[in-house]
């Protein structure tokens, strides 16, 4: 059994508020895990610890091979990381914010690969759109496609479908099953015991 993420006794604070106690996690490549629980018992704080965005108080553990403090750059660059709130620019269209996610990703081939994630994804027909006015499914596909769109190992999932209609909740988790199958580890927090 290889892992994809193997941590234990994470534990982050801000003030005197102790957000992640003690947790530890071990998902298995290629795999797609829940990571259950209800708002405000630090799901967000430990995905952001896992991708390298935040650094564990004490704790320690891989994610990718590479550890969690000392290779957490390195983590960032292997991993996307798909915000509970829309986090692209509102004021650009579809293709436009895949491109400039292409750019500070510094990939190659970018308008292969933006048209690829616009087929991928059903955004085609929408790429001139602007992203401000898209509804919730549209905006987490356009999400989705940005936190894949550099080929990522680990897809990190913040509550992803929260506000999203059933029918645009059944296409996104259909994408995420397509990409498990290709061998990409997923990470989803959510609250909705269903899911």
């Amino acid at each position: 059994m290889s892992l994809a993420i193997d941590v234990s006794g994470l534990n982050k604070s801000f003030g005197d508020k102790h957000v992640v106690q003690d947790v530890s996690i071990q998902v298995e490549e290629g795999r797609i895990c829940g990571f259950l629980g209800p708002n405000g018992s630090g799901k967000t704080t430990t995905l952001r610890m896992l991708c390298g965005l935040l650094t564990p108080d004490s704790g320690s553990g891989t994610c990718l091979g590479l550890d969690i403090i000392s290779q957490a750059g390195e983590i960032k660059r292997r991993t996307g990381y798909m915000t509970q709130k829309f986090s692209l620019y509102e004021d650009l269209t579809i293709a436009e914010n895949l491109q400039f996610t292409a750019r500070v990703y510094g990939l190659d081939r970018r308008a292969e690969r933006v048209t690829t994630a616009l087929d991928r994804l059903g955004l085609s027909a929408r790429r001139d759109q602007l992203a401000g006015s898209l509804s919730g499914g549209w905006k987490q596909r356009l999400a989705l496609a940005a936190s894949t769109l550099h080929e990522p190992r680990l897809l990190l999932l913040d509550e992803p479908t929260a506000g999203v209609d059933p029918k645009a909740r059944r296409t996104f988790w259909d994408e995420i099953h397509h990409l498990s199958a290709e061998g990409l580890t997923v990470l989803v927090s959510t609250h909705y015991m269903d899911e």
